[in-house]
């Protein structure tokens, strides 16, 4: 099962992200949960403490193992360096587990352009390749709302993207950038969760905004979330209401995969 939430900031993906990761390992599943947004905060969504994730570098600030994998140097630049580097083994050696769930972060490449051919970026997208392709266990990847991270090859292999939006306008058009995006790179499914629906009128909102194949669930505006993030702890924990709709979100995803 390899899943990619993506959705602009502050929406809720890393809620149900984390909620989903926390789902699946209950069952006994072997779990990997990749945090591809640049504002990492999955962790803590996940139950890890700030010391916890102190002790957690991010993938791309791997300077020295990104050099020996692509053969590249500090004047790279311009110059010749691997693009198809070894990564099987980074995801195990650089994950840590915390509630049956494996956290990797794999950060941002601050220099060049999120689209740069540099070696940071060429490692990033060759580990998502190979969680995608080649890991037999679920991956759950929060992203951020653009996917240049992933490549048709990729990005073909995933089971499911979901965009998380709120009952707005804008949200909606977010919704319609993604899918075009995701079609762009020969993916089909793309579903939506709604999050900080406050009622009857969002959720009929919502259904009549969006095809109802394509809508898998609403997540109620709830204090307890708030709280939560508020804290810095895992919304399973705290949240027995989103604790149970993220559930059938999941059934959702289960039955159509």
């Amino acid at each position: 099962m390899k899943i990619a939430i993506t959705g602009k900031g502050g929406v809720g993906k890393t809620t149900l992200a984390a909620v989903l990761a926390r789902l699946y390992a209950t069952e006994g599943r072997t779990v990997l949960a990749v945090d591809v947004d640049p504002d990492a905060n999955l962790g803590l969504a996940l139950g890890f403490s700030e010391g916890e994730l102190e002790e957690i570098t991010p993938v791309s600030k791997m300077s020295e193992l990104i050099a020996e994998r692509t053969g590249s140097t500090n004047d790279t630049f311009g110059k010749f360096f691997k693009i198809n580097p070894h990564v099987s083994d980074i995801p195990d050696r650089f994950s840590k587990e915390k509630n049956g769930v494996k956290l990797l972060i794999m950060g941002t490449v601050e220099t060049g352009g999120g689209g740069c051919v540099c070696p940071e970026h060429v490692v990033l997208k060759r580990v998502i390749s190979h969680l995608v392709v080649q890991r037999d266990e679920v991956v759950i990847m929060d992203m951020e709302a653009g996917l240049e991270h992933l490549g048709r090859g990729t990005a073909s292999m995933v089971d499911r993207f979901i965009t998380v939006i709120e009952p707005g306008a804008r949200s909606i058009q977010t919704y319609h950038k993604v899918k075009a995006l995701a079609a762009d790179l020969g993916v089909k499914k793309v579903s939506v969760v709604a999050n900080k629906v406050r009622g009857r009128e969002d959720e009929e909102f919502l259904k009549n905004s969006i095809p109802p194949e394509d809508l898998f669930g609403f997540i109620s505006y709830s204090d307890d979330v708030i709280s939560a993030d508020r804290k810095g702890v895992s919304p399973f924990d705290t949240s027995e209401c989103a604790r149970q709709e993220i559930r059938r979100i999941k059934e959702r995803i289960d039955f159509s995969t």
